[in-house]
């Protein structure tokens, strides 16, 4: 699964080292995290001296400190790390005083506006589906996730409000990177997703920023050959699993999102497969698709090779592409061998293994 980064390259010929924040955080994200340590170290003098810098963050850490995310964690991946890793978070589903989630604050924190979700087939492929080669680029700073949430009593009981956020600037800069990265793939196919058709102000703000980015100052007929189409985000979910082939890029607020790439995962096998990166302007931290898995944590059992793939985006974003396409040809030579897997995608492989796998292929 080879990605190319659209953002701009933030490396240096003159690095001589990498620092690494490591947030592995809970549950299945202490197991392949070191997965994707491994993979980076395999690949030795081809690229910079790694450093690893072991952060804290989680509702773990919450549980036992009062704090999700520590300003120290904050303040050294700022001042010190030139990209990082996060594991997964265990967010409970029920309202915990005091609780937000730490990934979602890393996020606007570190000002990484973009969530960048390529899912494509390699061989693990349930019978019948077509070939799946589709990125979802997911805004990530806004949307409901603002978490500005109240509860009151009326009426007729409890009521509950949520604000949804959605701006120009925001919706402006994830189509930016939207349309570019578009113009960069063989079939320059962008598919806008929304649902102004009922949220007419939020969403509507959001689909008309989007399509004009190519009538913005100075792009002077750049994204002529991108081609736009829309979908209403309902009917988007439905023709991902009858006709998958019809995307190509796909951009969305944050809550579709998250949801269609999580939908997409199921279309290539497992949600351990799918990477991803949060870029910003100026930083950019890995991060596989999947949550925290508690009901398997500790079993040696994980798939690492959304971890594996999510630290080989990271790499190419920094500017070491070749080492990470070192890296996704090992993960796509071990998933079409199809002998060493994990049980997500019908293996009967531990998650050490896995990883000695791929890093002996790198």
């Amino acid at each position: 699964m080879v990605f190319r980064a659209p953002i701009r390259s933030m490396a240096t010929a003159a690095r001589r080292s990498l620092k690494i924040g490591m947030l592995p955080a809970d549950g299945i994200g202490r197991e392949v995290l070191p997965g994707a340590k491994a993979a980076i170290l395999a690949l030795g003098s081809s690229i910079p001296k790694m450093e690893f810098i072991d952060l804290l963050a989680g509702f773990e850490y919450f549980t036992k400190t009062g704090t999700a995310l520590p300003d120290e964690t904050v303040q050294i991946l700022k001042s010190e790390c030139d990209c990082a890793l996060f594991g997964a978070v265990s967010s409970p589903s029920r309202k915990v005083t005091g609780y937000s989630s730490p990934i979602v604050a890393l996020r606007k924190k570190m000002d990484l506006y973009a969530n960048i979700r390529p899912v494509k087939s390699v061989s693990i492929n349930p019978e019948g589906r077509p070939g799946v080669d589709l990125v979802v680029i997911r805004e990530n700073t806004e949307c409901l996730y603002v978490k500005q949430e109240t509860q009151t009593v009326g009426e007729h009981g409890k009521e509950a409000r949520a604000t949804r956020l959605i701006t120009e600037r925001a919706s402006r800069r994830i189509g930016e990177l939207a349309f570019k990265m578009a113009l960069e793939r063989p079939r320059k196919h962008l598919t806008v997703i929304h649902k102004s058709n009922v949220l007419s102000i939020t969403d509507g703000l959001f689909r008309e920023t989007v399509r004009a980015v190519p009538t913005l100052p100075g792009v002077d007929g750049k994204y002529d050959d991108v081609t736009v189409a829309e979908q209403l985000v309902d009917s988007a979910v439905y023709r991902l699993f009858r006709e998958p082939e019809i995307y190509d890029v796909m951009v969305a607020p944050n809550l579709y999102g998250d949801i269609l790439s999580d939908a997409a995962a199921a279309l290539v096998g497992s949600l351990g497969l799918v990477p991803s990166v949060n870029a910003g302007d100026s930083f950019v931290m890995g991060e596989p698709v999947h949550g925290s898995a508690p009901d398997i944590a500790g079993q040696n059992i994980a798939n690492p090779l959304a971890a594996i793939r999510s630290a080989a985006m990271m790499l190419r974003h920094i500017g070491y592409g070749d080492g990470a396409d070192r890296i996704e040809r090992a993960v796509d030579s071990v998933l079409r061998e199809g002998k060493v897997l994990t049980p997500d995608l019908g293996g009967k492989s531990k998650t050490s293994e896995v990883v000695d796998e791929v890093t002996k292929r790198i």
